[in-house]
């Protein structure tokens, strides 16, 4: 569940609700296929944690023998956090705006230290209260964008239409881009193996290790199920309620939008989800950059600095101004290109006996794998011809 909170961050709602704003139905098979991918990928890193006691970024160190290959693996997976925090810290500071009409700027820096406390329970107590914490915040982000859908319901026989995969020009490409790498996030990537290495450590191989992975399979599966069901639903509820409806394609304009339209009441709801989205995600993400720099560069640096390096673009951000919605969908965007420096690897460690012993890779599963990682790979090529040619 705390994996799964990464796709639930404030991104997702941006690139969701922005979809469903702009394009309708369209993009739900964008949605729907990102998530059963992200089953697949989740599962595999999880996986890696408990066969070899190593978090993906422990076994890229170890793996990685030159140090300057190493700083410039380090390098791309740090932006990929910052980009993280740039979607999640924004979506805190929005939800606070839309609650308390704190500045964006200050809403900000509160998001930043509420996460580094839950990140201090994560660090000096066990795992549990964290894990209770943030499956306590992603019961409210359910209940939240949920209760909209229920005022406000879908066209059935439009939805089922946009599982037929079709891009309506490049901003539909751009969105489908936004909402891949709002859901399958690299930093969840890098985190899930650290997770099951923290909870697990190496499990033994033999029927031990057996039971923990066909309860990590079943785990995972119940924890995306979630996810992608509310990331299905803030597609449709954008879909329904503010499709062609003017300045819904900010957070704060779908905010109103969904007020007028549904009532008060579930505009709280949907800025309380917000909130925390915001809150939960964001600490997932600064457990997530700690691992990145601890397993590549083998370095520990003190909390509050580890914290301010991943948060410092995001506020520099929201102290310049720039529109919280598109800087959210941007980042989504950053996050997406990141996809295969996380993937590509765990894909070739998983299937690795040497590495993994008896819980390496089927074959099958092997090529699934890597027909998820080609499909992301050739979205973001598309994206970039598209961008390059202004089509």
């Amino acid at each position: 569940m705390v994996a799964g909170v990464a796709y639930l961050d404030p991104g997702n709602v941006a690139a969701n609700m922005t979809a469903g704003a702009l394009f309708g139905y369209l993009l739900i098979w964008v949605v729907v296929t990102a998530n059963v991918m992200a089953w697949l990928i989740q599962y595999l890193s999880a996986k890696l944690g408990i066969a070899t006691g190593l978090s993906l970024p422990e076994a890229l160190g170890q793996r990685i023998r030159q140090r300057p290959a190493r700083l410039a693996y380090w390098g791309q997976a740090e932006l990929v956090a910052m980009a993280t925090d740039v979607a999640e810290v924004i979506g805190g500071a929005v939800a606070l705006y839309l609650l308390f009409d704190l500045p964006l700027l200050v809403g900000g820096i509160i998001t930043g230290v509420v996460s580094m406390l839950l990140l201090v329970v994560q660090s000096r107590e066990s795992a549990k209260p964290f894990e209770r914490i943030i499956t306590g915040l992603i019961a409210i982000i359910v209940i939240g964008f949920c209760a909209g859908l229920v005022i406000g319901p879908p066209d059935p026989s439009a939805a089922v239409a946009g599982l037929l995969p079709m891009f309506d020009g490049t901003e539909s490409v751009l969105l489908a881009a936004s909402i891949m790498g709002a859901t399958v996030m690299p930093h969840a990537i890098y985190a899930h193996s650290a997770l099951t290495r923290d909870r697990f450590g190496q499990v033994s191989a033999g029927a031990e290790r057996r039971l923990v992975l066909k309860a990590t399979r079943i785990d995972v599966t119940i924890a995306l199920a979630i996810s992608g069901t509310v990331n299905v639903v803030m597609l449709l509820l954008a879909a329904a309620n503010l499709a062609g409806v003017e300045g819904t394609d900010t957070l704060e304009g779908a905010h109103a939008a969904l007020g007028d339209a549904l009532g008060p009441a579930v505009a709280l709801l949907f800025a309380i989800a917000l909130l925390a989205s915001g809150l939960a995600s964001t600490s997932v993400g600064a457990y997530a950059g700690a691992e990145i720099m601890t397993g590549l560069l083998r370095v520990n640096i003190p909390l509050l600095l580890r914290r301010a390096i991943t948060i410092a673009p995001a506020l520099l951000i929201l102290a310049l101004g720039v529109d919280p919605t598109l800087a959210l969908v941007l980042s989504q965007v950053v996050l997406s290109f990141g996809i295969p420096f996380a993937l590509i690897p765990l894909v070739r460690l998983t299937a690795d006996r040497q590495l993994m012993g008896e819980s390496v890779n089927r074959r099958l599963t092997t090529a699934l794998a890597i027909l998820c990682a080609s499909l992301l790979v050739a979205l973001n090529v598309t994206l970039l011809v598209l961008l390059a040619f202004g089509l």
